[in-house]
C-alpha cells in the first residue's frame, strides 16, 4: 500500500491546477488499493478540489 507522500504526488500530477474530477480520484483510489475517503482526506490537505462528485464519495 502506498504511504501518504505517494498519494500526494500521484494527486499533484493529476489534478496541476488544484482540481479533480470525483470520478479520476475514485479510479486513484482503486488503482492504489485505498480507500476513497484516504484520498478526499489528502485532496483537503493539500487544497485539491473534487469537482463533480458523484454519489458523494468525498
Amino acid at each position: 500500500m502506498p504511504d501518504n507522500a505517494q498519494i500526494l504526488e500521484k494527486l499533484r500530477k493529476l489534478a496541476p491546477e488544484g482540481r479533480i474530477s470525483c470520478t479520476d480520484a475514485r479510479k486513484l483510489a482503486e488503482e492504489l488499493k485505498v480507500h476513497p475517503s484516504v484520498v478526499g482526506k489528502l485532496c483537503d490537505e493539500a487544497k485539491i478540489k473534487i469537482t463533480g462528485c458523484e454519489l458523494g464519495c468525498f
